[in-house]
């Protein structure tokens, strides 16, 4: 039983991406700069911590390290079980899962990421770690305080994160340790994630993600809002957006884990937060943080004594989507028919334009998502297609 994990905003740090960029999975970097309008190979590589610090830059970055790395392990024949996601995270984990396609993630993450930095500028606050104390006494230090504080990520006993305003923050972080804290830590974030003070942003992402397909997952996924196994997409989508202004309850997705009976668990890059927490509160489920490509080895061989790993690479599904709104007029190609990269698929008509669909990586044609004459929105998937061997580096 094996889950992949994937880490939030904060695990970002400059030249993440410098490991990977000879690896033949960077091209979802590329694929992700088009989907963003943004160079986000520059982020990976070059943009330093400051750069980086920025809640728009440090949220891209890390889903899109995350996913270019699962392609990586995805090469090697490795599928995970369950999928779950710390705070930003569970859009990786949605995205993972094909709850989301690759574009529309990119597209909600940068308008996450937007609709939080400006939520941040209206309603100015902070974070801060509580470390050694019970999580009620933490709500009882938030109250007390008598100021705007609350607690935003249960990640783990004696580990949570508190937010709000400065003033709140200080006050219930004095509080904690009057109680018995042995540290309160300020984070470096540019506003109170996860509280009612990004309910703007919450109502913004909304709108947007309206318009997303609901898709159901395809890998059993865990809501970071409760550990609840998720497996509706209307579900997904309204998780996705109400996240946002709710807290991460990471440590009730770990006691779901043990529930379940996972006994392996990999943290996806930027990684190491998530095994860490991982260590202390399931102990005797084997962890591994994948930060490099040397660590592709280490990923095979644990999933080999777990009994996971496939006898051949597993497919790194690519998705031909829809570019525009429109009635879907699939090509003639029956299931199992290798299309090549740049081949057609289909088009997509409107009562303005035709567009075409064409196969971005080439592959075989597993199966139609949509078929002639349904209606159709831009990014929805209309055909899965499998890598042929060359394709996946078998």
């Amino acid at each position: 039983m094996l889950a992949f994990t994937f880490p939030g905003q904060g695990s970002q740090r400059p030249g993440m991406g410098r490991p990977w960029a000879d690896h033949e999975s960077w091209e979802l970097v590329e694929e992700a700069s088009t989907y963003a309008e943004r160079d986000v190979a520059q982020l990976l590589l070059d943009a330093d911590a400051e750069e980086l610090k920025d809640t728009r830059n440090a949220q891209l970055c890390t889903f899109v390290t995350s996913l270019m790395v699962l392609d990586a392990v995805e090469r090697l024949g490795i599928e995970p079980s369950y999928c779950a996601g710390h705070s930003l995270g569970e859009y990786t984990a949605l995205t993972a899962s094909g709850a989301l396609s690759f574009d529309d993630g990119v597209r909600l993450v940068c308008e996450r990421a937007e609709a939080m930095h400006e939520a941040g500028i209206d309603n100015p606050g902070t974070m801060a770690a509580v470390l050694g104390l019970d999580d009620e006494d933490v709500e009882i230090a938030c109250r007390r305080a008598d100021s705007d504080v609350w607690v935003a990520n249960f990640n783990a006993p004696g580990q949570v994160v508190i937010a709000g305003s400065a003033e709140g923050v200080t006050a219930a972080g004095a509080v904690a340790k009057e109680l018995g804290a042995k540290r309160v830590m300020p984070l470096p974030v540019s506003g109170a994630f996860h509280t009612p003070y990004m309910a703007s942003a919450r109502d913004g992402l909304a709108a947007t993600a309206s318009g997303v397909p609901r898709v159901d997952p395809r890998v059993t996924l865990l809501g970071n809002g409760d550990g609840a196994v998720v497996s509706n997409g209307d579900d997904v989508v309204n998780r996705l957006v109400q996240q946002v202004a709710n807290p991460v309850r990471w440590d009730l997705c770990m006691q779901t884990m043990r529930d379940i009976g996972i006994t392996a668990l990999i943290e996806l890059p930027p990684a190491g937060t998530l095994v860490g927490l991982a260590k202390r509160a399931m102990p005797g489920v084997e962890t591994l943080a994948v930060k490099s490509p040397d660590d592709l080895d280490a990923a095979r061989a644990l999933l080999q004594r777990h009994n996971h790993v496939h006898s051949e690479p597993a497919p790194s599904w690519r998705i031909a989507v829809a570019p525009i709104s429109g009635t879907f007029r699939p090509r003639e190609v029956t299931p199992g028919t290798e299309v090549a990269p740049g081949d057609l698929v289909g088009t997509v008509v409107s009562n303005r334009d035709e567009a075409p669909v064409a196969a971005a990586h080439g592959g075989v044609l597993v199966e139609w998502l949509a078929h002639d004459g349904d209606p159709v929105s831009p990014g929805q998937p209309l055909a899965r297609l499998h890598p042929v061997a060359e394709m996946v580096g078998a």
